[in-house]
């Protein structure tokens, strides 16, 4: 009945537009491709903005801004500074904790984003504010609160009355200056899916109307709807729940939830979710939860119906398509070409695993400097000095394309044995895929004598799995290739490339002969992939260590990595299972 219902709204979509002079629309999902998990989204005269989440990942709780809703600038993070939460990343043990889904709304001339920080000092939720999300130091300090369950919404009642609601679902009136609440309401415990969350508050009609998630966020998930005419309750289910799943069906985009619902400019709605690349099988997924953009048909008095989540989607007609977005950062979808000329700064949609330890990154007149931290990217979890709590020297991008090439040039020497710089497809300290230049004691010298060589060394470290992929995709022993005499005391270029959606090929290229590339590995995507990740996806990036050599929280001397060329180039989208963009 529902697929019945949908297919009649896109009908008569198709056949009103014309006479409104306006075309009906074609795009592709995900409209933010890549780890962008849990989104929401508001608009503010001709823009629209939206937040997703990031967990241990720091800066954290970006804001992307959109004219078209398919070209997304990323203007600023919410949580840019370590000091809008002193201690909290460097208390969190777990490798998905940190900020949980996040509600973006705007009200009388301020931008609001709610979540719960879950880890160390505390589980407490916290709420951000800014006048202008354009500027990254325009974002507030946390205001906290005692938040009793995940996933806060916000929702101004016509009386100026402010609600959360969380996952639960519960309804609470809270204090948007102090984080002050009211005592909490069961209002709705849906239609009998597990883990009953993600939930927002919409009044039209009338009628207060209640989307949240069901299902669990794995392939059960789904979205749900009731509505009642008293905030309180009672909400009566929708007789056609879930109203958008991808659920039971063999489709290429699976795990649809966690939506948002908003208008465009012209009274049009629309609906935004989370959606993860790879079919029902559920094994090779390395980007994780991504954002998918869809139609809603919503008449008065009427239930939505919203349009399932496709890779070709067809629906409402867009807005003029155009980039003119401001303030700094750069689109989603753009290539990454830094040379990090001194002066620059760090470019926004670089991001790190934890807050890095202060002065790891800096960008000087050798390029981007990266100070090797004695954690190496998989850390010891019982060490506090080398679990990799307090920083780790990691820098990267999301993974946004199934198909790309990734790139960077390495000036890096080493003086002591354990000092290592490299490239990685990191989706937690747990599950990621290295190609390091490391020095380390060589055993092939006369006489029985040993003295430190430089390597290429390969590691997989997959400890937390879903699905143990087929060789030579599994967790395999390190493995070191001597680095080319000839290429010693010159730059390198590591580069990571897809070979196809299954597998990364790692190769080492030396500066003076591009064409004398050495393949040194290959491995599954599969290993990053779910596991320990499940509510993340792949960055790839950057990294230095000196592997828990020195003392405290510094390494040796020596061992500092300098980069000056960091490519990043998308080779292509697969957004269905027979469909390759």
């Amino acid at each position: 009945m529902y697929r019945q219902i949908t297919f009649w709204a896109s009908f008569l979509i198709f056949l009103l537009a014309p006479c409104s002079g306006m075309k009906n629309s074609s795009y592709q999902n995900p409209v933010l491709p890549g780890w962008h998990s849990d989104p929401s989204c508001t608009r503010v005269d001709d823009v629209f903005f939206c937040v997703t989440s990031t967990f241990d990942v720091f800066p954290g709780l970006p804001i992307y801004a959109s004219k078209d809703l398919l070209d997304w600038k990323l203007v600023s993070h919410t949580w840019n500074r370590e000091s809008q939460l002193p201690g909290y990343s460097a208390g969190t043990t777990g490798q998905q904790l940190g900020h949980y889904a996040a509600t973006i709304r705007y009200h009388d001339g301020t931008f609001y984003v709610i979540c719960v920080y879950l880890g160390a000092p505390a589980e407490i939720g916290v709420l951000y504010t800014s006048k202008n999300p354009y500027d990254e130091s325009a974002w507030s300090d946390a205001v906290t609160f005692n938040a009793s369950e995940i996933d806060p919404d916000l929702f101004w009642d016509d009386d100026g009355k402010v609600y959360t609601v969380m996952a639960g679902i519960t309804l609470q009136e809270i204090n948007l200056k102090t984080g002050d609440l009211s005592d909490s309401v069961s209002i709705w415990n849906g239609t009998g899916g597990v883990y009953p969350e993600g939930p927002h508050l919409y009044k039209k009609d009338g009628f207060y109307y209640l989307l949240i998630a069901e299902g669990g966020t794995e392939l059960n998930h789904s979205i749900s709807i009731a509505r009642s005419t008293k905030i309180q309750g009672p909400y009566e289910s929708y007789k056609h729940n879930p109203i958008l799943t991808n659920r039971g069906t063999d489709e290429y985009f699976q795990t649809v939830g966690h939506g948002d619902l908003f208008q465009d400019s012209h009274g049009r709605w629309w609906g935004i979710c989370l959606a993860t690349r790879g079919g029902p099988s559920w094994k090779v997924y390395p980007m994780g939860r991504e954002t998918v953009l869809f139609p809603v048909t919503w008449e008065k008095d009427q239930w939505p119906a919203l349009e399932p989540v496709r890779g070709q989607m067809t629906g409402w007609p867009l807005p003029s398509r155009t980039r003119h977005i401001p303030g700094q950062g750069p689109f989603n979808s753009d290539p990454d070409v830094y040379d990090f000329q001194f002066g620059s700064q760090i470019p926004r949609n670089l991001v790190h695993f934890r807050v890095p330890a202060k002065d790891s990154f800096s960008v000087t007149r050798k390029g981007l400097r990266i100070l090797p931290s004695r954690s190496n990217l998989t850390g010891i979890p019982d060490n506090s000095l080398l679990s990799g709590q307090n920083g780790l020297s990691f820098i990267g991008r999301r993974q946004t394309d199934t198909f790309f090439t990734y790139s960077v040039d390495l000036d890096f020497d080493p003086n002591s044995v354990g000092q290592e710089a490299g490239v990685s497809v990191f989706l937690t300290q747990m599950n990621h895929i290295d190609l390091g230049i490391v020095l380390l004691d060589s055993d092939s010298s006369p006489n029985s004598h040993r003295s430190p060589r430089l390597y290429f060394r390969f590691r997989t470290e997959a400890s937390t799995m879903d699905n143990i992929p087929i060789i030579p995709g599994n967790p395999q022993p390190p493995k070191a290739v001597p680095v080319p005499h000839s290429w010693i005391g010159e730059k390198i270029r590591l580069q990571i490339k897809t070979l196809n959606e299954t597998h990364y090929e790692f190769s080492a290229i030396p500066f003076s002969n591009p064409h004398a590339a050495m393949k040194i590995g290959i491995a599954s995507a599969q290993l990053v992939s779910g596991g320990s990740g499940t509510f993340v996806g792949s960055l790839v990036g950057t990294y230095a260590t000196c592997n828990g050599a020195g003392s405290a929280s510094k390494c040796p001397d020596g061992g500092s990595l300098y980069v000056n060329r960091w490519r990043y180039t998308g080779d292509g989208q697969i957004t269905s299972a027979n469909e390759n963009l």
